[in-house]
């Protein structure tokens, strides 16, 4: 059937669509503090109250019922008690307060008239306004009632419930059982509390058998306790005559439930309190209870307490709402429980009335709907009245909506919505005011606003008008509106202005327009450079102790000189610069530095740079940088008889990582008080097994390393002492030495205390012969050293040494070898005993490597041949002639040493295109053996040395002479000389680089021409061989500004050679020019040239003829060698070839089988040198000269022998 809509009706629909869309547009929210600005009539608007509930707690002095209120004119207050008329001002007890509606009731002990519900009513004569009702409530002191309560009689196994049914009072309510001595009554699965304060017991047990259960019941908000009298519970046990089974047995029954006791209930709940369901039930086993919720899961939310008879869900919502279920059950059976929950809620505003400003003449709408469960009832009052009570011809009422038509001056009023249901009530004054009123700009005059480039500024135009009024922009007196994209223009009048440029600076002026007038307002925008941090702080790692420094430099509008400034903040805090002697934070040029830092100063540091219109930041971490703090809480663990686990916390490592931990010990027998490292792990371990050994008493500690250093250990474990064990190890390093014939002295490390594993330790020496099969000989000692007697000369032997203690034998230990002693120096009247190797190494060979080194190669001696320990081999060589020269001359004799078992050696410094000659030798510990047979060879040709004269003799305008003579050691033939030289006048650049080359190996002079006047110039010469050229020398000077006869050179470039010898070029060198032999300088260089030969040819001559010939028993005293001192020692006596004993550092012949009449190459000069050698066996290299000088290279230090 199709519904018909009656004129009328159709009319007021179309009507209530126009007020819609004009209210959307034309009414406004009344800004009550701006109404404050203008001198208008206000309705009244109470802006205090109290709570809708205010209890008379007993300790409070006093209970005030707020009401304030403000309006045009002043408000009048009135209220009512329980809907009466109530003036607080004939109550001489209540104190009123003057021009407010609040009135103070004073504790007096008698407040009980008081109690009611008070409304506050606010008039003036533009209408009133109401407050929430508020209850005023008087709570008595809640009590038991004073009962003589029977014993509670049970028999074991029932159940039975003691009541507490607490007094009513003041929520919330704590209830408590405990005994007359304020005991808990103790709570489990068979006995508890109900939500109602009653104790349920499941069934009864002999010892709930009391005469003191008493229920207390605490009202938190008025601090009262009361308690119930005690009651007595008697529990009868099974008779005595029946059978000891029997007696003691309690009959099972399956569960019922105590409460609830129906088999369904619904409960009520307001959204957002919290649900509590109970089960309780009795049988025997104690039934235990589940929880389930029909057709879904119980909530996240749910939680089970009281030993699972309680289900509690905080805070429920619609969703919680449903059907519940809770199930009692044993090994007999089960009991079960439906709730039904619906959860309701209290009005809450869908849309709450607005106050409006409309102007006259319009049609005014007011909206106010509300939800809940139930839905809520809607009830509108105006100025307090119900609108039954207040009739006016051109308002309507449609549902939750009033409509005010052609609204007049006269219906400004306050309309109150009042929402309500069963679990609350919602009040909303809405302040209607009908008028019309030309733009008032509440906004100051003149506003200065400065904005940064870039971004953002808002201008203010606030403005009051009825109607709305419209409101435009113009910049610098235009009269035409701003506009573009960068600007906007809001519902309030201000205009916003998105990324400010500079040509946005100027005046701007608001104007504002309605029906009843216009009005503007002007403000002047000024643009600033933005604020901007240009040197920032990067994060910073510092030592502890140190001094951090933080940098910061912003740039800012100079405008901003006194206002700008440059704070620094600690994690989001200021930091306080009091510049104090204390203070260690200073602040200078924007730099922050903060003295002696400690751990307590990292954190993120933030600089600030502000001005009044905008700042910017930039943050740096700051990180101390310290040693790690002591590992902690150190535990052994996993204790065995030579091992331990140690665990440890590590301590913080201060933004280092820690690398490694070390372990330390410290035992309490042999060096007590004295910490070892024991052991070190990786930085990423906390824990490690420590290998101990037996019978010491050992504590530990730990500390960590990083990259800063060393922490401080930790405190140090309880003791932990091993139990006695044999010797883990054995001695090392075993030396075998024979210092005297037939004797072999076998030393080695001891073991160290802490090593002997417990008492009594000593050594098994256990030694036989290497060559021949013979028993091991052993013998116990305690000491660390043995000596066998009565041993053969240098012969093999076997040793092992094995440590023992009251708990057993070492390991078994490893055979070393050594060789007992070798012969002595001694006289067997009259043949000589000879102990130093008797061979000489053979096919002795020499290849060349370059023109300065050589390798020689040999076949080594046999063992039989070296009568004691090798200590290596020795070469010797000496230099016959230059190839150059025919004549033959002998240099230096060089001696190189080479410890150990070699075949072969690099002889190096020998001089290029030269005859040599060399032998090869070995040595022991007691001195060289015989040289090998002389061998001769050659080095091929290399390049010259530098030359030792170069000079510029003759300085014209445009040429220049020069001078030299031959190179010392031309190392092969000349072939000539390369003579180069360029312009270096005093600028960066140089000239190029002319090269001469002299093809004529006798030239000695050159003449360079075409030469620049008056300019400088260096000039390089160099010897070449057809290898090639050698080093070269310089030589610079200036040429003169006309031609003359001589000119002065400059001084030498290259140092003078110390000893010039008259060779054939150098005395040819006086004559080459006219010109030079009349030169001073080289007449006084000819003369010391002279008187240094002279003295040179004298020194050779006395050194030659003063005694050729030394004894190897003087050498060895001038050159003690390590080894053959020790050695010597022991030997009888000293020998030589003569019959008298030679003083110390004579010269005499080396050996009695070379004869005197040998040649000049023989190896009377040539032979035995002696030479010392490290112990590592590292390379040794001794030069010693034959007639001039003999030097020996020896370990550590150069040492001269006196020729």
């Amino acid at each position: 059937m199709r519904m018909q809509r009656s004129p009328e009706l159709t009319a007021v629909l179309g009507l209530i669509t126009c007020i819609c869309v004009f209210h959307t547009t034309t009414a406004i929210d009344i800004p009550l503090e701006v109404l404050s600005h203008i001198n208008i009539e206000q309705l009244p608007t109470i802006t205090a109250q109290s709570p809708s509930s205010l209890i008379a707690f007993p300790f409070d002095e006093s209970f005030p019922m707020t009401c304030e209120a403000k309006g045009n004119p002043e408000p009048e207050f009135r209220w009512t008690k329980n809907g009466q008329e109530f003036d607080p001002s004939l109550d001489p007890r209540l104190m009123k307060e003057e021009n407010s509606g609040t009135f103070v009731i004073p504790n007096n002990g008698n407040l009980t008239e008081y109690q009611g519900t008070y409304r506050c009513y606010v008039s003036n004569k533009l209408g009133t306004a109401i407050s929430k009702e508020i209850e005023f409530i008087v709570p008595h002191v809640p009590k038991f009632p004073k009962e003589t309560l029977d014993p509670v009689v049970v028999e074991e196994g029932q159940p039975f419930t003691l009541k507490c049914n607490p007094p009513k009072g003041i929520p919330p309510l704590q209830i408590y059982w405990m005994t007359i001595n304020l005991q808990h009554i103790e709570q489990d699965e068979r006995v508890s509390m109900g939500l109602n304060g009653d104790l349920y017991f499941s069934h009864a047990v002999e010892k709930d058998s009391r005469r003191d259960y008493c229920c207390f019941a605490a009202f938190p908000r008025i601090r009262t306790i009361v308690q119930k009298t005690a009651m007595s519970v008697i529990v009868q046990t099974k008779k005595s005559d029946m059978s000891p089974e029997s007696a003691n047995a309690i009959l099972e029954r399956k569960p019922s439930l105590l409460t609830p006791s129906t088999a369904t209930s619904e409960t009520q709940l307001v959204k957002g309190e919290d649900l509590k369901l109970e089960c309780i039930a009795e049988g025997f086993p104690t039934p235990q209870v589940e929880w389930v919720k029909i057709g879904h899961q119980l909530p996240i939310k749910a939680k089970v307490e009281n030993h699972g008879k309680l289900l509690l869900v905080p805070r429920v919502e619609q969703e919680d709402s449903g059907k519940y279920m809770c199930k009692a059950k044993n090994g007999l059976g089960e009991a079960v429980h439906y709730f039904t929950l619906k959860v309701e809620e209290p009005p809450e505003w869908v849309i709450e009335p607005e106050s409006q400003l409309s102007m006259i003449g319009s049609d005014v709408l007011i909206k106010c709907s509300a939800s809940g469960t139930p839905q809520p009832t809607i009830t509108w009052r105006v100025n307090g009245e119900l609108l039954q009570g207040a009739p006016a011809p051109n308002r309507k009422v449609f549902d939750d909506t009033i409509v005010l038509r052609n609204a007049k001056a006269s219906d400004s009023a306050v309309y109150q919505c009042e929402a309500s249901n069963k679990h609350g009530t919602l009040l909303s004054n809405a302040n209607i005011m009908i008028m019309n009123l030309s733009p008032m700009i509440l906004t100051k005059e003149g506003e200065d606003y400065s904005a940064v480039e870039g971004n953002g500024v808002m201008m203010h135009c606030n403005v009051f008008s009825s109607p709305p009024s419209t409101i435009t922009w113009s910049k610098d007196d235009s009269s035409e509106s701003v506009e573009g994209p960068r600007l906007t223009i809001h519902d309030n009048g201000s205009l916003e202005i998105y990324s400010v440029e500079k040509d946005d600076t100027g005046q701007y002026t608001c104007l504002a327009k309605n029906t009843e007038g216009s009005s503007a307002v002007d403000a002047m925008l000024y643009v600033k450079d933005p604020t901007r941090i240009v040197v920032a702080q990067e994060d910073l790692q510092i030592l502890i102790g140190t001094t951090a420094q933080l940098s910061c430099l912003a740039e800012y509008d100079k405008s901003f000189s006194n206002d700008f400034e440059l704070l620094w903040e600690k994690d989001d805090m200021k930091i306080a610069l009091n510049n104090t002697e204390n203070s260690r934070y200073f602040v200078e040029d924007g730099i922050l530095q903060i003295i002696n830092v400690s751990h307590r100063d990292q954190g993120v540091y933030t600089c600030v740079a502000r001005t009044p219109v905008d700042r910017d930041t930039a943050s740096a971490l700051l990180m101390v940088l310290d040693v790690p703090d002591a590992p902690e809480y150190l535990v052994l663990s996993e204790h065995k008889s030579k091992s331990v686990k140690l665990k440890w916390i590590p301590g913080d490592d201060h933004n280092s990582s820690t690398t490694e931990f070390i372990i330390e010990y410290e035992e309490s027998q042999w060096e007590p008080g004295n910490w070892k490292e024991l052991l070190r792990v990786p930085g990423n371990h906390n824990s490690a097994v420590l290998k101990l050994h037996g019978h010491v008493d050992y504590r530990f500690r730990v500390s960590g390393l990083n990259a800063v250093g060393r922490g401080l250990p930790s405190e140090p474990t309880e003791r932990y002492k091993t139990p006695p064990a044999a010797p883990d190890k054995n001695p090392e390093n075993i030396k075998i030495e024979g210092h005297l014939p037939h004797e072999m002295d076998i030393n080695w490390e001891p073991l160290l205390p802490i090593e002997h594993n417990g008492p009594g330790l000593e050594y098994k020496v256990s030694y036989r012969r290497q060559d021949v099969e013979e028993d091991w000989k052993e013998h116990m000692v305690k000491r660390h050293s043995f000596v066998v007697k009565n041993t053969p000369t240098f012969m093999p032997y076997e040793i092992k040494i094995q440590a023992r203690n009251h708990q057993g034998w070492g390991p078994e230990p490893k055979i070393v070898t050594g060789y007992s002693g070798e012969d002595s120096f001694f006289w067997t009247c009259p043949q000589e005993v000879s102990s130093v190797p008797s061979a000489a190494p053979e096919d002795v060979a020499v290849e060349g490597l370059n023109s300065s080194v050589v390798k020689v190669s040999w076949t080594r001696v046999h063992k039989d041949k070296l009568h004691g320990h090798l200590g290596g081999y020795r070469i010797n060589w000496w230099r016959l002639r230059s190839l150059v020269a025919s004549k033959k001359s002998h240099g230096d004799k060089h001696t190189l040493t080479f410890p150990g078992d070699q075949s072969h050696a690099t002889v190096p410094g020998l001089t290029p295109f030269s005859e040599y000659s060399l032998i090869v030798m070995t040595f022991n510990g007691r001195g060289n053996g015989p040289g090998s047979h002389p061998l001769n060879f050659k080095t091929p040709e290399g390049v010259p040395e530098k030359n030792p004269v170069f000079r510029v003799t003759d300085v014209q305008k445009h040429t220049v002479s020069l001078v030299w003579a031959p190179p010392l050691e031309p190392n092969g033939i000349l072939t000539g000389y390369l003579l180069e030289y360029q312009l270096i006048n005093d600028t960066e650049e140089v000239g190029p680089l002319q090269t001469v080359d002299i093809s004529n190996p006798d030239t000695t002079k050159w003449n360079l021409r075409d030469l620049e006047p008056v300019s400088k110039y260096k000039f390089y010469l160099r010897s070449c061989t057809t290898v090639g050229c050698g080093p070269v020398v310089s030589e610079e000077c200036t040429t003169t500004l006309e031609t003359s006869k001589s000119a002065s050179p400059s001084p030498p470039s290259t140092p003078r050679s110390p000893v010039t010898k008259p060779t054939r070029s150098t005395i040819g060198l006086a004559s080459i020019h006219g010109g030079i032999s009349t030169q001073g300088w080289f007449i006084g260089l000819m003369c010391a040239i002279a008187l240094l030969t002279l003295i040179v040819l004298i020194a050779c001559f006395v050194n030659r003829n003063k005694g050729g010939k030394y004894s190897v028993k003087e050498k060895e005293d001038l050159h003690p060698d390590v080894e053959s001192q020790g050695m010597n020692d022991d030997t009888f006596c000293e020998y030589s070839d003569n019959d008298e004993k030679p003083l110390k550092g004579s010269q005499h012949s080396l050996s009695r089988e070379i004869k005197a009449g040998d040649s000049g190459d023989s190896l009377v000069d040539y032979g035995d040198e002696d030479v010392q050698f490290n112990e590592d066996g590292s390379f040794i290299g001794e030069y010693a000269g034959r007639k001039e000088k003999r030097v020996s290279a020896e370990i550590k230090a150069t040492i001269q022998t006196p020729a």
